[in-house]
């Protein structure tokens, strides 16, 4: 994270110099030593974001892909003349234990075109398909894989 910061800190000043650095490595140190302090962040965490960051490129792989797919899909719900959608409210339930993964979950499904997370309470989601066929597998879909995979290298 700290590295983030320092990155974060050349990039918003456009230029690199050796006095930018070295201002940028104590600003940055500042706002890490900031974030552990008071924000329940250290190092563990830092490993834990590393550890996941490959799972987490696959997961936004996916998630394309399932837009793109999803984007056909819908587009030959509108083109077609005589195909009539048939929308659906699901509920389903995961075995997700985190906060993130639930929200990365709920994100992905709204973001995919023709699904809608509704509300999420607890380990229970509501969603809207715009067809019934959209929701088949919903639960166990690939989404929910990685982010299982993601929450086992929590532990």
């Amino acid at each position: 994270m700290f590295l983030l910061f320092l990155a974060f800190w050349i990039i918003l000043n456009g230029r690199f110099t050796w006095e930018i650095f070295l201002f940028g490595l104590v600003v940055s140190a500042a706002v890490y030593w900031f974030i552990c302090r008071f924000m329940d962040y250290g190092l563990r965490k830092d490993f834990l974001l590393l550890k996941n960051a490959g799972l987490f490129v696959l997961f936004l792989g996916v998630l394309i892909r399932e837009i793109a797919r999803a984007n056909l899909g819908v587009l030959r719900l509108i083109l077609s003349p005589k195909y009539l959608p048939e929308p659906a409210l699901v509920y389903f339930k995961t075995d997700l234990k985190s906060g993130i993964c639930k929200v990365l979950l709920a994100n992905s499904i709204t973001l995919t075109p023709g699904t809608i997370t509704v509300s999420v309470e607890g380990d229970e989601f509501l969603v809207h398909c715009l067809d019934k066929e959209m929701a088949e597998g919903i639960e166990d879909s690939e989404f929910v894989r990685i982010l299982r995979r993601m929450e086992a290298g929590r532990k």
